[in-house]
């Protein structure tokens, strides 16, 4: 590797000219081909057998995620104007290329099943706007009578009616999303207008994503900027170091267009990651050559770039190396945004290794470098130096160290047992943004506008008519009604039927019930076929009565609520099984759920994975277990305490907190490699155990304190994040580097003190 590295840099312009030009090229694919994603299903493994179910029953279901538009009008929206925005809007949605008419349900298209003199018919509240009193009031009266209708379609408090428009998964893209917006807008008035429902919540995700990507990047660049002037006091040095993590940055995005790979919500944070890393290769670098430079304040730029490569290409190889496993091991992941956000940091990483050991040499060889002043080898001053009075003072007060870490390790452990995993989008959102704001004021006047789909699946056709099974099924909805705050309403055919049996008894209170009789259900369903849309019936049963669907509205969109709603329906498991009736689960709600234990599921794995990698690289790098063994000891109590502080501050695990092991493993690793390789140079070259102790916190030392401060000064940037989560990691991984430092300078370098690794049994 050196060989090669010197061979290269014997022509140092024609190299940093071919590094300029594919980075142009990688810009060009960059900004041709990039695209935002935010499509939950499209964040999921298809083949995953949940999904697969899930995909299966939403066909046979038509069920659709919903774009939910609420007309509020303070007195109340039986009134002519009112009465005919809906119809309107309703019309306007339905002759959208994008939304099929028959999926727009609103008070204007919802049908009324009544009793006649005949038997039952099912018709619209209205086709005509009523313009007189008694028309409205009519109209009222049979809203407030229909309990499918009423608290649904309209508020009870009747001052919010809404309607929704249902739309395929493919359909929804930036420009619709302005469209419906432009839309709804263009009928505002007298009434107020929201707009909620998972794909505006989605198509706002992909608003903000990239304006909170392009408000980042520059002021992680701006901190960054003035970090390193501060810790380099060099212009020169710095401007390299930035030109670096710039072109890996822009490699990365380019590669990941280049294979037509979206940009993700999480992958937002990949430039203010690789701009934090990238930094680290080029601090210690320039570090080095600063202390060579103090000894040798004549020396060549060929001398000085030599004495840097052979002094530190091996270690800038291995923790870029160790950085990257730490990465690629979100390849375990089953979420695509968490594989390939692994995948990309690694390959950015892995390019500012190279950008590192190629560009900054070049740079000193083609423009020089920063003169320093020589330092004096007084051994008398050199002993009052910080490094060596910190390196004596861990040793002096060693039981002091071991007692915190045991007290902190404790601690923390108790609060990993509080983590919780979260793949709620609307969290991703300020508490007062106005998509939250929305989706909380139509939640309080409706019953939710996230939803979980339970499937029954009976073991023969027309078991579904059967009463046992009806009445069950309604005995559950009023379960899950009554007991769960967090649940809106439910519908399923029992709900039909029930309406149907009340109508046909002179809207009597007594028969809203499901009848006895499984004739009778039969033949109330083949009245309705007949006289209303079975379109509608088909969404909660299907053509054979074999599958029902049950849909349960939910207040809000997080795990905590789809877990409380699923275990309640599972305590009715056992009833089911006896009638012959087997629960599922399907659409996005329980998508949503599957996703939590898949963020869950591939955070174990990566811990792991990444753990005992980097403890067999380490030991291979330094041909000893006991350092690959040592050297992880720092990362494992970082990754200990950043789980710890989410349990015990209720930060939950998400698709970007799930990235804090890897970032924290990735990134921490490198403090430990940087001062393991010193402390075997210095052991190797003094044999003496207190020279080397004190000339490893010299030397590494003090590039690591310096590489903690950058990367904690560019992760912190994250807390202007629009985006909540994104704000926790950034405090997250700011919390680890400090303590992965800490961990390194104190109880790492106590273990390789008292075990004398490369010192023997002898070591002084």
């Amino acid at each position: 590797m050196e060989k090669l590295l010197n061979k290269t840099l014997k022509f140092p312009k024609i190299t940093l000219f071919i590094i300029l030009i594919f980075t142009i090229l990688f810009f060009r694919v960059m900004k041709k081909n990039s695209r935002m994603e935010t499509d939950l299903d499209e964040y999921m493994p298809q083949d995953h057998p949940a999904f697969v179910y899930s995909d299966e029953m939403e066909k046979v279901f038509d069920i659709k995620d919903g774009i939910i538009i609420a007309i509020e009008n303070t007195n109340n929206i039986y009134n002519t104007e009112t009465l005919q925005k809906i119809k309107d809007l309703t019309k306007a949605l339905g002759k959208m290329d994008e939304i099929e008419k028959s999926d727009v349900t609103s008070l204007y298209t919802a049908d009324n099943i009544i009793g006649t003199e005949e038997g039952m018919d099912v018709k619209a509240f209205f086709k005509k706007v009523p313009k007189t009193p008694e028309k409205l009031a009519e109209l009222q009266k049979n809203v407030r009578s229909n309990d499918m209708v009423f608290g649904r379609l309209v508020s009870e408090d009747e001052t919010v009616s809404v309607i929704i428009a249902e739309i395929e998964d493919d359909v929804f893209t930036q420009e619709f999303y302005n469209k419906i917006l432009t839309l709804v807008k263009s009928f505002e008035g007298n009434e107020k207008l929201y707009v909620a429902g998972s794909p505006i919540v989605e198509g706002t995700m992909a608003l903000l994503g990239p304006k909170d990507m392009q408000k980042m990047v520059p002021i992680v660049l701006l901190v960054i900027l003035i970090v390193l002037l501060f810790v380099m006091k060099s212009i020169k040095n710095t401007f390299f170091t930035l030109l670096v993590v710039v072109f890996s940055v822009v490699w990365a995005f380019g590669l990941m267009a280049a294979f037509k790979i979206p940009i993700y919500a999480v992958s937002t944070m990949l430039p203010v990651m690789l701009i934090a890393i990238g930094v680290a290769d080029g601090i210690h670098l320039y570090s080095h050559l600063d202390l060579f430079l103090q000894k040798n304040p004549n020396a060549t730029r060929k001398e000085a770039v030599n004495d840097m490569i052979k002094g530190m290409w091996k270690p800038v190889v291995m923790t870029s190396v160790t950085t990257s496993v730490g990465f690629f091991s979100l390849l375990t992941s089953e979420i695509f945004p968490i594989k390939y956000f692994g995948m990309f940091t690694a390959f950015g990483v892995t390019v500012a290794m190279f950008f590192s050991l190629l560009i900054i040499p070049a740079s000193i060889l083609v423009f020089g470098y920063t003169k320093r002043k020589p330092v004096r080898e007084e051994k008398g001053e050199n002993k009052n130096h910080f490094a060596y009075k910190f390196a004596n003072g861990v040793i002096k007060y060693k039981t002091i160290t071991l007692f915190l870490t045991i007290a902190i390790v404790a601690i923390s452990l108790f609060g990993i047992t509080k983590v919780w995993i979260n793949s709620s989008f609307l969290d991703k959102f300020e508490k007062d943004s106005d998509i939250v704001l929305t989706d909380k004021f139509i939640n309080s006047h409706f019953g939710g506008t996230s939803k979980l789909n339970v499937i029954l699946e009976a073991d023969e056709k027309g078991k579904i008519k059967s009463p046992e099974v009806l009445k069950l099924m309604d005995k559950m909805q009023q379960k899950i009604d009554a007991e769960l705050v967090v649940v809106g309403n439910t519908f399923s055919l029992s709900d039909y039927l029930k309406r149907m049996n009340k109508v046909m008894h002179s809207d009597k209170e007594e028969f809203d019930i499901v009848p006895n009789s499984q004739e009778m259900n039969a033949q109330y369903l083949l009245l309705y076929e007949m006289s209303g849309d079975p379109e509608n019936l088909w969404k909660v049963v299907d053509y054979d009565y074999k599958i029902a669907n049950i849909t349960i509205q939910l207040k809000s969109d997080n795990s905590k609520a789809i877990n409380s709603a699923i275990a309640e329906v599972e305590n009715f498991r056992d009833d089911f099984t006896k009638l012959g009736v087997k629960i599922n689960y399907a659409g996005s709600g329980y998508k949503a759920l599957v996703f939590t234990d898949l963020i869950l599921e591939g955070q174990i794995k990566s811990l792991v994975m990444s753990l005992f990698i980097i403890i067999i690289l380490l030991s291979f790098m330094f041909k000893n277990i006991w350092a690959g063994l040592i050297g992880a000891v720092p990362i494992v109590i970082t990754a200990l305490i950043g789980f710890g502080v989410m349990g015990l501050l209720n930060i939950p695990l998400s698709t970007t907190t799930a990235l804090i092991s890897s970032i924290a493993i990735g990134i921490g690793i490198d403090y430990a490699v940087h001062f393991i390789e010193r402390y075997k140079i210095y052991a190797q070259k003094t044999g003496d155990k207190q020279k080397t102790m004190e000339g490893t916190m010299h030397h590494s030392g003090r590039a690591i304190i310096f590489n903690a401060t950058v990367v904690i000064a560019g992760f912190l940037v994250l807390l202007f994040s629009v985006f909540p989560p994104n704000r926790s990691l950034g405090a997250l991984v700011s919390l680890n580097m400090f303590t992965s430092f800490l961990g390194t300078v104190t109880i790492m370098y106590l273990l390789l003190y008292k075990t004398n690794l490369f010192f023997g049994k002898n070591g002084k």
